[in-house]
Formats: C-alpha cells, structure tokens, sequence
C-alpha cells in the first residue's frame, strides 16, 4: 500500500494544541478506506456486493503527540484473515520518523441481512486478497 498521509487540522487539536486522541480512530478510517480502494474494494464496490463489514475491536497505542500542521503517514497491514475475523495493523509516522500511534482494528464481514458471510466461498476473489496480504511477521 502506499502510504496514507494526514495533516492535522487546527480543530483535530484541542486547548493545549495536541491532537485530540479521538481523531487517530478517525485517521485509522480514512487510511484504511484508501487502502481497500487501492486493492480494487472500495466501500461502495463491497456494499453493492452484499459485504457488509463493521468495526468489531479497535486499539490505539499513543506513542508520542501530534500537533496542528504535522503531516501523518499511515501505512496499513493485514495481521490476520481467516475468512471471518479481519485484524488490521496501523502505524502513524510523522514525518521525522517518529512513531504517533499505533493502532488496530477488527473487522468481520455480514450480508445486508446481518449474517455472517462465508468469504471463501461466496466471495473467493476479496477472500483471496485479503488472505495474500496477510503480513507475516
């Protein structure tokens, strides 16, 4: 993936002019909406194939603050698929290098009935995907 960069935002800050911790969550959702689209599944493109896939588990790691006009760059990774469960990886860099936070979100993927999906089968070309992007650490 390439990498996803945000700049923070004067209100993304709050009156002691650090990011305020909500809005990694939200950065989190951002990068990772350009990265399905990057491989081909866009929200809108899943959506109007019946995959539906809410946020199950998030996490974040502060590691050190942002502050207005810093440039983030986001890269995600897939951790872990097996078809149900999706585990994704963030990490947040400003532009020094310096780790932001990292974080991590759980995804599983139901139809537009809320039933779970079986993605290897009903959906073998984003299961495949998801399961090659698969880091392995």
């Amino acid at each position: 993936m390439k990498i996803y960069q945000h700049k923070v935002q004067y209100y993304e800050t709050d009156k002691m002019g650090i990011t305020h911790h909500s809005n990694y969550i939200r950065w989190m959702e951002e990068a990772r909406t350009v990265f399905l689209e990057e491989y081909g599944w866009p929200y809108d493109k899943m959506e109007e194939n019946g995959i539906f896939s809410p946020v199950t588990a998030v996490e974040c790691k502060y590691k050190n603050s942002t502050t207005y006009a810093d440039v983030i760059d986001i890269t995600v990774s897939v951790l872990e698929f097996k078809g149900v469960k999706l585990k994704l990886r963030y990490e947040m860099k400003k532009q020094d290098g310096t780790m932001a936070c990292e974080g991590y979100s759980e995804h599983c993927f139901l139809n537009a009935e809320g039933k779970f999906i079986r993605m290897q089968k009903e959906h073998p070309d984003l299961y495949q995907l998801l399961t090659d992007l698969i880091v392995k650490e």
